[in-house]
């Protein structure tokens, strides 16, 4: 089979994807933004193209179209390629962004659902299955917890035991948390070694970065999805998003903000938000998952 998947954004997001290329069998061609292609790239599983390079996927025809974007420019370009199957957002006659039907567990929680905006948010709130479950068996398949695939990482100059992830940004300032100074000073005053994950030039250096600590801590970002993909253990703080969607390896601890339903999936900022989670919880579940014993898991990097 020839496959086409797109998915652009948010690089967590194409991050957490990749466990459909252990599930589907046949030469597949992935389009990406430009960030997320330096992890795609050097796959030998996926022939990865940016989405200024999407013109080079027209060479084939295609038995299966994965679409997993929900604007426009997407479903238009998707309209243009020549395919058999197709799973996901589509553009409709009417010139409409629509969903296949066998898509709905997913996108029926999206912006683009036909229930409506609120509608959507009440179902995603009340939603307790993973990402990977709902697009799995949207397209037929079992999610039996199949790891992600990441290149391997770049060696950096950063280890230590505790790896913190402060940077919320700006689409969702709500995902940040008040604490992790303090969070830092107290794991050192125990005598561990921690480092606040610094900007890096490369993807490659920031996944190195996050595998080489014992644990990471952090919001629903991409550095907690690096560290799933690694085998890195981590504490992840929930204020505003889904924590259910998020499957966690046997590696991840959840801490969910008892504000939850307050501000789920509201992308305003509010400092009541950021704070609702106690520092003595987080603190408790970084030693706790420090001390578990190691879950053997399989490698996610190739």
């Amino acid at each position: 089979m020839n496959i086409l998947i797109v998915k652009l954004n948010a690089v967590g997001d194409v991050v957490r994807t990749t466990t459909l290329l252990r599930a589907l069998s046949g030469d597949i061609t992935w389009i990406t933004a430009d960030a997320s292609a330096e992890l795609l790239r050097p796959l030998d599983t996926v022939r990865c193209l940016s989405w200024n390079e999407r013109g080079g996927a027209l060479d084939r025809q295609y038995d299966l179209v994965v679409n997993l974007e929900d604007d426009r420019p997407v479903a238009e370009f998707v309209h243009g390629v020549t395919h058999t199957g197709m799973f996901g957002a589509y553009l409709h006659s009417s010139g409409t962004v629509r969903y296949t039907d066998d898509s709905r567990e997913w996108f029926d929680l999206s912006l683009i659902s036909v229930h409506g905006r609120k509608e959507a948010d009440r179902l995603k709130l009340a939603n307790r299955r993973t990402y990977q479950d709902l697009v799995f068996s949207g397209l037929g398949l079992t999610f039996a917890g199949e790891p992600y695939v990441l290149p391997q990482p770049a060696s950096t100059d950063l280890h230590g035991d505790v790896a913190i992830a402060p940077v919320a940004g700006p689409v969702w300032p709500m995902k940040g948390w008040a604490y992790y100074n303090e969070l830092k000073m107290e794991l050192e005053a125990s005598g561990l070694t921690v480092n606040v994950l610094p900007r890096r030039a490369t993807l490659l250096e920031h996944l190195g970065d996050v595998a080489q600590h014992r644990c990471l801590v952090s919001g629903d970002s991409l550095p907690m999805h690096l560290a799933l993909g690694t085998g890195t253990p981590c504490v992840t703080l929930f204020n505003c998003t889904s924590p259910w969607e998020i499957y966690g390896y046997g590696i991840q601890t959840k801490i969910v903000s008892p504000r939850l339903e307050q501000f789920f999936y509201k992308r305003d900022f509010d400092p009541v938000a950021t704070t609702a989670i106690r520092l003595e919880e987080v603190f408790d579940a970084v030693m706790a998952r420090l001390s578990a014993p190691a879950i053997s898991s399989d490698a996610a990097t190739v």
